[in-house]
């Protein structure tokens, strides 16, 4: 057996890539999909050789500790119906826990480090409650390096500080999230924070750097215990990634200080990604989080499961048909459908129902209200979903969805005879006002209106 700390010899001699020679990407939420997805693009670009990562974690320090002992690689399975390809990945040169301030603030720093990626979940972009405080400390002191901020975010804006204290080279921040327009987000998100703390440094985020629009599809499960396949190949890896064979990502915007050949791995580069990203957004995000909501009540555990549930697959079906009807002309979505039943059949990929129902209320907003409301704007009947906001409701109220960050939003709502109207309030108070959507909600699953 062979651990997973090869030279670039070895690596070529057991067909791994050769690792890139520096750091030119920093990324923010070291996970299984950024090494199933971004990590993986930048080792299959042309020009890998040139972009190594140094990458940081979110909550948890444990998967840094794991691959610093490993040198930053690890084995990627690519699990198919039929069989398992494992390939080890050598675009990540550095792991650091997101306590490591310092090292982001010297990478941030170095020009030649192009730019930023992030996967962070939807409720991940909030910054915390001390971090204004903190960012101001530090600015005053001087010592970036010292500084203890709560969120990515603040994170973040301590390293783009840094670097602007530097020359302020220009730089790429690139969100890999299902937040619609998620450039926009970050970029309206970061100067925000800056502009309580200094208006040069808010001033320079919007003059001197770029935010890419992105829209990301790669489902990557948890792992519970060992993968047989990754001892089979020949490897010891004590974080090893599952992941299925499909990978998309499009993007949309400006890199001023270059980026890799991706569109030489699969990616998109177009002018206009909203369709795009709507498409994965509510065809494959909606859907998943459908049979997440259902699924759990009907007492399923994987999404393989509740897809094959007839009354879980009609549910998506009926958004489908109203999603569809919202995308332009020229976007494909008949094969695409059809390519993600294929996908969520998978029954080798463990994608577990109460991983996808983690952050409901957020997800909800983005992929159901959304799709409502565009629904009744152009006249239609969003019956669709409503059926799938009722799945949530449902959900909710039998307590099979994890806590989220609307957790006491959510639980004042339950204890109120209004809660149907009070829990659509929370995701779109324009459909909240909608008595016809109620109505459509209300009988999909039963629920009482007020």
């Amino acid at each position: 057996m062979n651990a997973v700390h090869l030279d670039d010899r070895a690596l070529a001699e057991r067909g791994g890539s050769a690792r890139p020679t520096r750091v030119r990407i920093v990324h923010l939420g070291l996970g299984n999909f950024h090494r199933a997805h971004q990590a993986w693009y930048t080792a299959h670009a042309a020009d890998a050789a040139g972009w190594g990562i140094a990458a940081f974690t979110g909550r948890s320090p444990l998967q840094a500790d794991l691959l610093q002992e490993q040198d930053g690689l690890y084995c990627l399975v690519v699990r198919s119906e039929d069989a398992d390809r494992v390939e080890v990945v050598p675009s990540i040169l550095e792991a650091h826990d997101a306590a490591r301030v310092d090292r982001l603030v010297e990478l941030l720093a170095d020009p030649a480090v192009a730019l930023v990626t992030l996967t962070v979940t939807e409720a991940g972009y909030r910054p915390g409650e001390g971090d204004a405080a903190e960012l101001a400390r530090v600015f005053a002191s001087g010592r970036l390096q010292d500084a203890a901020p709560q969120s990515a975010l603040a994170r973040l804006l301590i390293g783009l500080e840094a670097r602007r204290r530097a020359g302020g080279a220009p730089i790429a921040i690139v969100p890999c999230d299902n937040i619609p327009d998620n450039g926009d987000f970050v970029s309206h998100a970061l100067v925000a924070l800056a502009a309580e703390v200094s208006d040069v440094l808010a001033g320079w985020i919007a003059s001197d750097v770029s935010f890419v629009a992105t829209s990301v599809d790669r489902i990557t499960p948890r792992i519970d215990g060992d993968v047989d396949a990754v001892h089979a190949a020949g490897w010891i890896d004590h974080s090893p990634v599952v992941t299925e064979p499909f990978a998309d990502w499009v993007l949309s915007g400006a890199f001023p200080a270059g980026r890799p050949a991706w569109e030489t791995a699969g990616a998109r580069f177009v002018d206009d990604l909203a369709p795009w990203e709507n498409r994965k957004l509510w065809l494959l995000n909606g859907a998943h989080s459908i049979l997440a909501f259902a699924g759990l009540v009907r007492g399923h555990e994987t999404v393989s499961a509740a897809i094959a549930d007839p009354e879980c697959r009609a549910l998506v079906d009926d958004f489908w048909h109203e999603v569809v009807q919202l995308l332009p002309d020229g976007i494909e979505h008949v094969d695409y459908r059809r390519a993600l039943l294929d996908r969520f059949a998978n029954p080798r990929i463990v994608h577990r129902l109460a991983q996808i129902a983690g952050d409901a209320t957020t997800k909800v907003r983005y992929r159901f209200a959304a799709v409502a409301e565009r629904t009744l704007a152009r006249g239609g009947e969003p019956r669709g979903s409503a059926g799938a906001i009722a799945a949530w409701i449902d959900a909710v109220r039998r307590g099979v969805v994890p806590e989220d960050a609307f957790a006491d939003d959510i639980a004042r709502p339950l204890n109120e005879p209004a809660s149907t109207r009070a829990l659509i309030h929370l995701i779109s108070p324009q459909l909240a006002t909608d008595d016809g959507f109620l109505e459509l909600a209300s009988a999909a699953h039963h629920l009482t209106t007020a």
